[in-house]
């Protein structure tokens, strides 16, 4: 795809909710074909309106089913449902792994109003690919309603998904134990909204005291959110009724207080970042001459003719912006 009217008419497909266009304008994206950009600038127009929520937490914690369950309660109400799901890649194929993701195509299978894709991690840190968010973008263009982020389950490292969705859960389960005081610094510290997941299991309380002990902690006031506790269980759907009513209540506050759009203004901001940082890192190091030119440096560094900083230097002077 190279025409100007290839890509017109990718973007009108996308618009329209096509679902092979969403599929084709996605793979694009995740491989990241030069033509993607193109995509990407003329659906941003049409990109905004979808409700972005991250599902993030610890590995085990049951965010695959209870994101299923959440497709089921969102569709109920006549909303419809994208989802990016961000696996683990394999060190062997650099594919993601799917793990309970057939469970996930499984609840959708047959319903046009939801579009899951899972996506590799490709290594990156932070729980997100570097693609995720412009995935959430082609679903937001599409006219998907509400758009779920399911990131890898690293533990703390997760915290990247703050930039890419307006409420934040993060799932937790009873078998956790005492990785809550472990996960405070980071992890803990971006929820929205907690969902304590196989509440029927033991130490479902002594998870929930920890939780709300380690928020009690936290300095607030009479405008601050502070983040409610839902007990589920997402494998019977006990509690997800609860929990979505919470996520609504969270969008309100943010409505309200002007703090949603505080938030998209930020996930704004992240993303020209991410722009300029990924030219720079191909101008300075990944084209072929730039790549050359880095070699010849580190021959020169090792052999003590430069030090690093020297060189770094000098590759800024060579490269002016």
């Amino acid at each position: 795809m190279t025409s100007n009217t290839a890509v017109a008419k990718l973007v009108a497909g996308v618009r329209a909710g096509s679902v092979p266009a969403i599929a084709r304008a996605l793979t694009l994206v995740e491989n990241r074909d030069p033509v993607s950009a193109e995509i990407l600038h003329a659906l941003w127009p049409s990109v905004g309106r979808a409700w972005r929520i991250g599902i993030t937490g610890p590995p085990g914690a049951g965010k695959s089913t209870l994101v299923a369950t959440l497709i089921s309660r969102f569709r109920k109400t006549g909303r419809t449902v994208g989802v990016v799901a961000v696996d683990p890649t394999s060190p062997f194929t650099g594919g993601a792994l799917l793990g309970d993701r057939v469970r996930m195509v499984a609840t959708a299978h047959g319903d046009e109003g939801v579009f899951i894709r899972s996506m590799a991690s490709r290594g990156d840190l932070g729980g997100l690919s570097a693609s995720a968010q412009e995935a959430c973008d082609v679903l937001d263009a599409a006219g998907k309603d509400i758009v779920l982020i399911e990131t890898v389950g690293v533990g703390q490292t997760e915290i990247e998904v703050v930039d890419a969705a307006d409420t934040i859960v993060v799932v937790l389960h009873p078998e956790a134990g005492d990785s809550v005081q472990a996960m405070k610094a980071g992890l803990m510290e971006i929820a929205d909204v907690y969902a304590l997941n196989k509440a029927d299991r033991p130490g479902a309380d002594r998870l929930e005291q920890e939780i709300l002990l380690s928020l009690g902690l936290r300095a607030h006031d009479e405008t601050t959110w502070v983040p409610p506790v839902v007990r589920v269980v997402a494998t019977t759907g006990e509690g997800v009724d609860a929990l979505v009513e919470k996520l609504a209540e969270h969008r309100a506050d943010l409505e309200t207080r002007g703090r949603l759009d505080a938030r998209r203004m930020r996930r704004i901001e992240q993303r020209i970042r991410l722009l300029v940082e990924s030219d720079l890192r191909d101008r300075f190091f990944l084209r072929p001459e730039a790549r050359a030119r880095l070699d010849r440096t580190v021959l020169e560094v090792r052999s003590g003719g430069t030090t690093p900083y020297t060189a770094a230097r000098r590759i800024l002077d060579e490269n002016p912006l």
